[in-house]
């Protein structure tokens, strides 16, 4: 099994002058990026760097992101990608808690970085990716000075790779340990699974502090190009995919959302695309409907979590909007080449095809366990498999359906309400652009269904307009007793809508909260 470093050496070795990363006028043939990543692993080693060292990272996406993750590869040092999004108190945490030695910081990030020095117990290292930084080592420098020489380590594939923490539903981030065999799993099944080559190009939008790092490194394990997104800016993206005639583009649905409604879409020739994948949360299906119609028959979804990369995979020939296998365009697909799948019900038996239950993942790809906490990792890795926290159901074909996170489901009045089911319903309302459905506290039922929706642009709708559009298709008891109005919802980096966060606003004030 290859590791992480493995990916720049063969690469150079097999396609050495074909184009490995594009971004921003800088442009690297795979032999190029494989003597950076020898130079910058070089630099870790005269610096003192040893297998089993930590290191951490604050910037934006840039081929040196890139290059950090596969230097360390090369030496058995972890990567700490830290979300830029994070406020200094939970940055100076994860820093704390991951016992990161270095600190390798991009731009922008420098001041924010630097006002932390007084708070971090570990870091005795800064270097600076971009800009000069008072008292941290330029990073091209760093290259300079270093060989570019394979340098003379052995990695094994079961040593930890990447600590990467996810904030998970409440409470401080926890760190989920990745080896170079759970990550490599994963972008190998990819890679195979979505059938990537050598002259596939990727374009690379996602943030590369997540695991939607695994385009990149599906292209470059085949020899193909990374063409690296700053920021998911649509204009940007769509200049790039048409420029650099991209054939591949990996997005949350969210940011498809706006790429199906931006009014110059239109100008762009964006035919090189022979795939358009999706993850992160669900689709909403009105809006995947939509996107099959404007773009063709050229998606893919893949289901999975920081905990384990990849579970599910949803192929273009299942994207159907007429036909009898047209009700799988609602799934999350089957279980891919790295994964095994089941439902299981509290006792962690497997249920019957149609029942809704937890789901769980097996496989490689899965990881070794939460960083410094035994308890977590012993409830949620139990007999070898990985209890997701998210509820679905299998139909007799063995394609999953996602129903909800359990920590999101509604109780109301003695009934469950998945809020998805709800979402998806008020999706189908034309004035629609996003929407959120939350608990919110009720004197009488303890909590109600309560939705907060953004209208698309130059569009009107009340609220007693969309409740009873839905309740024309279901149940009253799962239709929103109220909804808000909001300019805008609150994201992740990668465009996933923050259900807690919406939630948190109904519950200002009560001491419980319920669900």
């Amino acid at each position: 099994m290859y590791t992480l470093g493995d990916i720049p050496r063969k690469s150079a070795r097999l396609w050495p002058d074909f184009e490995a990363t594009v971004f921003e006028g800088t442009r690297l043939t795979h032999r190029e990026l494989n003597s950076r990543v020898n130079r910058l692993a070089n630099g870790f080693v005269e610096m003192g760097y040893r297998e089993g060292d930590r290191v951490a990272v604050l910037a934006a996406n840039s081929h040196k992101y890139l290059e950090i993750y596969l230097a360390a590869g090369k030496l058995g040092i972890s990567v700490t990608p830290l979300n830029f999004r994070l406020s200094a108190p939970e940055i100076a945490y994860v820093l704390n808690d991951s016992e990161s030695s270095c600190f390798l910081i991009g731009d922008e990030y420098e001041g924010l970085a630097l006002g932390l020095k007084g708070e971090l117990k570990h870091i005795r290292d800064w270097i600076s990716l971009d800009n000069r930084t008072e008292g941290a080592v330029p990073y091209e420098e760093m290259l300079e000075d270093a060989s570019s020489q394979e340098p003379d380590v052995y990695v094994d594939e079961n040593d930890p790779a990447v600590l990467m923490y996810t904030g998970g539903t409440s409470g401080l981030p926890k760190g989920v340990l990745l080896t170079h065999r759970n990550i490599m799993t994963a972008t190998i099944a990819a890679a195979l699974g979505l059938g990537f080559r050598h002259d596939d190009t990727t374009c690379f939008v996602l943030p590369l502090f997540h695991v939607s790092f695994w385009p990149a490194l599906a292209a470059l394990l085949v020899g193909g190009k990374v063409v690296i997104n700053r920021k998911p800016e649509l204009e940007e993206i769509l200049r790039l995919i048409q420029d650099e005639k991209c054939t591949h583009l990996n997005m949350v649905p969210t940011l498809y959302t706006w790429l199906l409604v931006h009014p110059d879409i239109d100008r762009y020739d964006l035919s090189s695309l022979r795939l358009m994948s999706y993850a992160g949360s669900p689709f909403p299906p009105e809006v995947l409907k939509s996107c099959i119609e404007k773009f063709g028959d050229r998606f893919s979804q893949g289901y999975g979590m920081t905990e384990a990369l990849g579970g599910t995979i949803l192929q273009p020939w299942d994207h159907r909007l007429e036909g009898e296998t047209s009700g799988r365009l609602v799934s999350a697909g089957v279980g891919s080449l790295c994964a095994d799948i089941r439902v299981v019900d509290e006792d962690a038996v497997s249920l019957p095809a149609g029942e809704v239950g937890e789901i769980a993942l097996r496989g490689k790809h899965v990881m070794v366990s939460y960083w410094k906490n035994p308890e977590l990792t012993e409830r949620t890795l139990r007999n070898g498999w990985l209890h997701t926290g998210d509820m679905g159901y299998l139909d007799e074909d063995g394609y999953l359906f996602l129903v909800d996170r359990k920590a999101d489901m509604i109780v109301t009045g003695g009934e469950n309400v998945y809020p998805k089911e709800t979402e998806d319903v008020l999706y189908e309302h034309p004035a629609v652009m996003e929407c959120a459905v939350v608990s919110a506290p009720d004197k009488r039922w303890g909590e109600t269904v309560q939705a907060a929706v953004v209208l698309k642009e130059g569009q009107e709708a009340t609220s007693e307009e969309l409740i009873a559009h839905c309740k024309k298709r279901l149940a009253g008891y799962k239709c929103p007793k109220a909804i808000d109005f909001w300019v805008a919802l609150p994201k992740t980096p990668i465009g996933k809508i923050l259900r807690k966060d919406v939630k948190s606003k109904f519950w200002e004030g009560h001491d419980r909260r319920v669900g």
